[in-house]
Protein backbone atom coordinates (compact mmCIF):
# COMPACT_ATOMS: atom_id res chain seq x y z
CA UNK A 1 0.00 0.00 0.00
CA UNK A 2 1.34 3.41 -0.92
CA UNK A 3 1.83 5.93 1.87
CA UNK A 4 -0.83 8.19 0.42
CA UNK A 5 -3.44 5.44 0.11
CA UNK A 6 -6.44 4.80 2.30
CA UNK A 7 -7.24 1.32 3.58
CA UNK A 8 -11.01 0.99 3.09
CA UNK A 9 -13.45 -1.60 4.42
CA UNK A 10 -17.16 -1.62 3.58
CA UNK A 11 -18.87 -4.02 5.96
CA UNK A 12 -22.54 -5.03 6.10
CA UNK A 13 -24.08 -6.94 9.01
CA UNK A 14 -23.74 -10.22 7.12
CA UNK A 15 -20.50 -9.83 5.12
CA UNK A 16 -17.49 -7.80 4.11
CA UNK A 17 -18.75 -6.12 0.94
CA UNK A 18 -15.41 -4.67 -0.20
CA UNK A 19 -11.95 -4.17 1.20
CA UNK A 20 -8.96 -2.57 -0.49
CA UNK A 21 -6.76 0.46 -1.03
CA UNK A 22 -8.18 3.73 -2.32
CA UNK A 23 -7.24 7.28 -3.20
CA UNK A 24 -10.60 8.83 -2.29
CA UNK A 25 -13.88 7.88 -0.64
CA UNK A 26 -17.06 9.94 -1.00
CA UNK A 27 -20.02 9.13 1.25
CA UNK A 28 -23.29 10.74 2.25
CA UNK A 29 -23.70 11.45 5.94
CA UNK A 30 -26.66 12.93 7.79
CA UNK A 31 -24.76 16.24 7.71
CA UNK A 32 -24.01 16.10 3.97
CA UNK A 33 -21.52 14.53 1.60
CA UNK A 34 -17.97 13.99 2.81
CA UNK A 35 -14.86 13.35 0.73
CA UNK A 36 -11.97 11.56 2.37
CA UNK A 37 -8.38 11.67 1.13
CA UNK A 38 -5.19 10.33 2.72
CA UNK A 39 -4.20 11.94 6.01
CA UNK A 40 -7.78 13.05 6.71
CA UNK A 41 -8.45 14.11 10.28
CA UNK A 42 -9.98 11.40 12.46
CA UNK A 43 -13.76 11.46 12.32
CA UNK A 44 -16.88 9.47 13.08
CA UNK A 45 -20.04 10.19 11.09
CA UNK A 46 -23.54 8.77 10.80
CA UNK A 47 -24.26 7.59 7.26
CA UNK A 48 -27.48 8.49 5.51
CA UNK A 49 -29.17 6.15 3.05
CA UNK A 50 -27.29 6.73 -0.14
CA UNK A 51 -24.21 5.88 -2.11
CA UNK A 52 -20.56 5.43 -1.28
CA UNK A 53 -18.10 6.06 -4.10
CA UNK A 54 -14.51 4.86 -4.06
CA UNK A 55 -11.63 5.42 -6.45
CA UNK A 56 -9.04 2.72 -5.89
CA UNK A 57 -5.28 3.12 -6.08
CA UNK A 58 -5.52 1.47 -9.53
CA UNK A 59 -7.87 4.34 -10.58
CA UNK A 60 -10.86 2.02 -10.77
CA UNK A 61 -14.14 3.38 -9.46
CA UNK A 62 -16.94 1.55 -7.75
CA UNK A 63 -20.22 2.54 -6.17
CA UNK A 64 -22.19 0.89 -3.39
CA UNK A 65 -25.48 1.67 -1.72
CA UNK A 66 -25.72 1.75 2.08
CA UNK A 67 -28.78 1.78 4.28
CA UNK A 68 -27.49 4.08 7.02
CA UNK A 69 -24.71 3.13 9.43
CA UNK A 70 -21.41 4.67 10.49
CA UNK A 71 -18.24 5.91 8.82
CA UNK A 72 -14.99 6.03 10.77
CA UNK A 73 -11.70 7.58 9.67
CA UNK A 74 -8.50 7.08 11.67
CA UNK A 75 -4.90 6.85 10.52
CA UNK A 76 -5.62 6.42 6.79
CA UNK A 77 -8.14 3.66 7.57
CA UNK A 78 -11.75 4.16 6.52
CA UNK A 79 -14.37 1.82 7.97
CA UNK A 80 -17.88 1.97 6.56
CA UNK A 81 -20.32 -0.05 8.65
CA UNK A 82 -23.90 -0.48 7.49
CA UNK A 83 -26.71 -2.88 8.32
CA UNK A 84 -27.21 -3.40 4.58
CA UNK A 85 -24.71 -2.61 1.82
CA UNK A 86 -24.70 -3.65 -1.80
CA UNK A 87 -22.30 -3.07 -4.68
CA UNK A 88 -23.86 -1.43 -7.74
CA UNK A 89 -23.12 -4.45 -9.94
CA UNK A 90 -25.19 -6.62 -7.56
CA UNK A 91 -28.30 -4.44 -7.95
CA UNK A 92 -31.10 -5.43 -10.32
CA UNK A 93 -32.09 -2.06 -11.82
CA UNK A 94 -35.55 -3.20 -12.94
CA UNK A 95 -36.31 -4.61 -9.48
CA UNK A 96 -35.13 -1.36 -7.87
CA UNK A 97 -37.46 0.61 -10.15
CA UNK A 98 -40.42 -1.63 -9.34
CA UNK A 99 -39.56 -1.41 -5.61
CA UNK A 100 -39.60 2.38 -5.96
CA UNK A 101 -43.06 2.38 -7.56
CA UNK A 102 -44.39 -0.05 -4.95
CA UNK A 103 -43.00 2.06 -2.10
CA UNK A 104 -44.43 5.27 -3.57
CA UNK A 105 -47.87 3.71 -3.87
CA UNK A 106 -47.72 2.63 -0.21
CA UNK A 107 -48.07 6.25 0.90
CA UNK A 108 -45.69 9.05 1.72
CA UNK A 109 -46.95 9.48 5.29
CA UNK A 110 -45.80 5.99 6.25
CA UNK A 111 -42.21 6.16 7.56
CA UNK A 112 -41.46 2.61 6.37
CA UNK A 113 -42.65 3.55 2.88
CA UNK A 114 -40.52 6.70 2.96
CA UNK A 115 -37.46 4.63 3.94
CA UNK A 116 -38.23 2.14 1.15
CA UNK A 117 -38.50 5.01 -1.36
CA UNK A 118 -35.14 6.44 -0.23
CA UNK A 119 -33.45 3.04 -0.42
CA UNK A 120 -34.84 2.28 -3.90
CA UNK A 121 -33.76 5.73 -5.12
CA UNK A 122 -30.28 5.15 -3.69
CA UNK A 123 -30.03 1.80 -5.49
CA UNK A 124 -31.04 3.40 -8.78
CA UNK A 125 -28.49 6.22 -8.27
CA UNK A 126 -25.76 3.68 -7.48
CA UNK A 127 -26.38 1.78 -10.71
CA UNK A 128 -26.56 5.00 -12.75
CA UNK A 129 -23.33 6.39 -11.22
CA UNK A 130 -21.50 3.14 -11.91
CA UNK A 131 -22.50 3.00 -15.58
Amino acid sequence: MAETALRVELVAADRVVWSGDANIVVARTVEGDVGILANHAPMLAVLAQGTVEVTTTENESWVAVVDSGFLSVAGNRVSILSEHAQMSHEIDLEKAKSDLERARSAGEDDSEAADAVALAQAKIRAVEKAS
